[in-house]
């Protein structure tokens, strides 16, 4: 009986050395992309470090200064997604500023307006406990 290609999409023959599992390269990358998708892994490194890194990006190009106030639809527009964060840090005065990396953020609303308190994050937040 001929040995196949192990990939569930493809049967093709396999042909050269009697170790062979993929009959392409191609195959072989599908094969193994599958399994990730089927294990989560997938989801992680594509969806969520995607994200985290383009929040992060947005929170930086709009924080030029280290601390700065941005509308909260403009950033939105940008697909920043405030779901996704990678820490948080509370103040003395107990706001809570989320963070993606090193670029924080804490929703305001100032003139009737919903906007984003951005800052950039300081070696102190590292010392405060409560």
């Amino acid at each position: 009986m001929p040995r196949t290609c192990e990939n569930e999409n493809c049967s093709n023959p396999l042909k050269g050395r009697v170790d062979r599992k993929f009959c392409s390269v191609y195959c072989k990358t599908d094969y193994h992309y599958q399994k990730r998708k089927e294990s989560g892994k997938e989801y992680f490194k594509k969806t969520v470090d995607d994200q985290l890194r383009l929040n992060r990006r947005i929170l930086r190009d709009y924080n030029l200064a280290g601390k700065t106030t941005v509308r909260k639809t403009e950033l939105l527009n940008k697909e920043f997604n405030p779901r996704f964060i990678t820490h948080w840090w509370k103040n003395q005065e107990g706001d809570t500023y989320l963070f993606c990396y090193d670029q924080g953020f804490k929703e305001v609303k100032d003139n009737d307006k919903q906007k984003y308190l951005l800052i950039q994050w300081q070696d102190y937040m590292n010392r405060q406990v409560f």
